[in-house]
């Protein structure tokens, strides 16, 4: 065991010499083991070592008795030891992903590299359990090797080879109860379907371990080629299902969905093959993806644009739209997509559109709405877009135009004219 990790150590470079390394060290099987390894091999690498425990609080005197043990284990070798703890609570993911959380959180927390004593066994039960819940080449490749300061250097060690190398060092360890019942699927993977698989193979867990690997490579060389922004909805149909889906994966990911698995990969490419321009889609973490047009955007939470009084001469400047609306005395006709004058009656406002607002351009009378369609505004933006309206109805609409009735009249005529230089 100890040649295959300081082998795997070496092959993902996982320590430099100079580094400083925090074992995690639960008091189970697995990371008294690494624990041991890293003291035999501190020398031979040249880093310096220290462990770690987090008392999750869940298993009440057992618990404490796990911490007793590290630190007398740790005392006894000199291995300087940091402690936390922390009240976990059960979380959306449940009580065994909320203690992980908690766990990484006070080890990331701590200077240096951290390792942790996944083993192949663990690497193998996870590519099951991604397997089960639906996953692709990203799921497929299991535990990663190195995961920002995290280092798992046992991921070709397994199980049967930690225990022989505990025997071989009269090293003892602790048993942890909650890895003997079965209301965890990962426990259930361990107990059940795990042996009944190793009866055709009892090298499945250093066979699926080690295909994780290598498909964690190929996923590495995959994404290099997609680390761009995400294409256009043309593009992405014309695309191999495979390439689109990796684009889209990265899309949500970096749009705020943490884990994205094959539904919400379904989903999202129901939004690029569908024939409603503004289609949207809700995913986990309270996300929004919609499209607009021929795009594929993360709907950003908008605050209502409040309703603003124009004056002449005078000016607005509107945040929301990015543009300056400046008003002043009308002398000429004026008509262009930037400024134009209008003759209004009573006050004038800026406001976002209402039902029933209709306007007249050269190619007639149709809704606001139905004129926003027309210029490709979308879905979402069309109520941050400034409508300048008065007593008798609209005036104007911030990039669709003026209203082509309220461009004559007998009054004093107002220009309006847009600015887009304050855009934020």
């Amino acid at each position: 065991m100890l040649n295959k990790v300081s082998a795997f150590i070496r092959q993902y470079d996982q320590i430099q010499p100079g580094d400083s390394v925090v074992c995690a060290v639960s008091g189970g099987a697995d990371s008294v083991a690494l624990l041991w390894a890293l003291y035999l091999l501190r020398e031979k690498l040249d880093f310096s070592l220290s462990a770690a425990h987090f008392n999750h609080g869940l298993r009440g005197e057992e618990s404490n008795r796990d911490q007793a043990f590290v630190e007398e284990l740790c005392s006894r070798y000199d291995i300087p030891l940091h402690i936390g703890a922390g009240n976990v609570q059960p979380g959306e993911k449940g009580l065994e992903a909320a203690a992980r959380d908690a766990r990484y959180a006070f080890l990331e927390s701590l200077p240096g590299k951290i390792a942790t004593a996944h083993t192949a066994d663990d690497n193998s039960e996870t590519v099951l359990m991604h397997m089960i819940r639906g996953t692709g080449l990203k799921g497929l490749g299991g535990i990663a090797p190195v995961r920002g300061k995290v280092i798992r250097p046992m991921l070709t060690v397994t199980r049967e080879e930690v225990e022989e190398f505990l025997q071989e060092y009269c090293l003892s360890h602790i048993e942890d109860s909650s890895n003997r019942t079965d209301a965890f699927l990962r426990n259930r993977i361990r107990h059940k379907v795990m042996p009944l698989l190793q009866q055709e193979n009892p090298r499945l867990a250093e066979n699926l371990s080690q295909m994780a690997l290598r498909l964690r490579q190929d996923e590495q060389m995959l994404c290099a080629i997609t680390d761009q922004p995400l294409p256009a909805v043309p593009e992405l149909r014309q695309m191999s299902p495979s390439v689109r889906n990796r684009y889209l994966h990265m899309f949500l990911h970096n749009s705020g969905v943490k884990e994205p698995e094959s539904e919400h990969i379904a989903l999202a490419c129901s939004l690029v093959f569908s024939k409603n321009p503004s289609a949207r889609g809700n995913f986990p973490g309270g996300v929004t993806i919609c499209r607009q047009y021929d795009r594929l955007v993360k709907v950003e939470k908008s605050v209502p644009m409040p309703v603003r009084v124009l004056k002449c001469p005078g000016s607005l400047s509107i945040p929301e739209a990015g543009v300056r609306i400046i008003c002043q005395p009308g002398q000429r006709s004026v008509l262009r997509w930037d400024q134009f004058t209008v003759y209004p009656q009573g006050e004038v406002i800026v406001r976002t559109r209402q039902p029933g607002d209709t306007m007249r351009l050269q190619g007639g009378t149709k809704s606001v709405k139905a004129l926003m369609i027309d210029k490709k505004i979308p879905a979402n933006q069309r109520n941050c877009i400034p409508v300048i309206a008065d007593d008798a109805g609209v005036l104007a609409v911030w990039g669709v135009g003026a209203n082509m009735d309220r461009i004559t009249g007998e009054q004093s005529p107002w220009l309006i004219r847009f600015e887009t230089k304050e855009r934020v």
